[in-house]
């Protein structure tokens, strides 16, 4: 039984002025309300869709990974870090910077692919140390390493895609 002072509560989307006529509606508002902040060229919406494009690519990176183990952990880091990272430099060229038409597929590969290269030497480093501190270490643990430091270097790629590789703006003739 509900406690009686929690039955003369507002509803949760009441209180913060969310009319709603159930579950499905509040969802539905919801997934509109973050569809609409995701659409925006602010900087927390370019991080948001940033995250989201790196979680996919990551996502790729360990079914490739996966796929690949029977060639050995470098072998498989390898090929699936060059693959993940093309298609990341991509949609974050389109998606998350939406800078097709002022940059190309080939300015957006050396730019972001200079940074990438730094993540795959320091995700190379540590998934030999893990090798030569564990031995063979489970695949999850494999990916949750190089996911880790991805992570954290990624944070360092949004820094140089958003603003030290933005391009740069007109300066009006004086």
């Amino acid at each position: 039984m509900t406690c009686p002072s929690l039955r003369c509560r507002p509803a949760l989307t009441e209180f913060f002025g969310v009319r709603s006529h159930g579950a499905v509606d509040t969802v539905r508002d919801a997934s509109v309300w973050a569809a609409e902040r995701l659409r925006r060229d602010d900087t927390a919406a370019q991080f948001a869709r940033f995250v989201l494009v790196g979680g996919t690519s990551t996502a790729f990176y360990a079914v490739l990974f996966l796929s690949l183990g029977g060639y050995g952990y470098l072998p498989a880091h390898l090929v699936a870090t060059v693959a993940s990272s093309i298609l990341a430099n991509e949609m974050h060229r389109r998606l998350t910077f939406r800078a097709d038409e002022r940059v190309t597929w080939l300015a957006a590969q050396i730019e972001a692919g200079g940074v990438s290269l730094v993540g795959l030497l320091a995700t190379s480093a540590a998934l030999g140390w893990l090798d030569a501190l564990a031995g063979s270490a489970h695949p999850i643990l494999q990916i949750t390493l190089v996911a880790t430091i991805t992570a954290m270097i990624g944070v360092m790629r949004f820094v140089a895609l958003r603003w030290i590789f933005r391009p740069t703006e007109a300066v009006p003739a004086q």
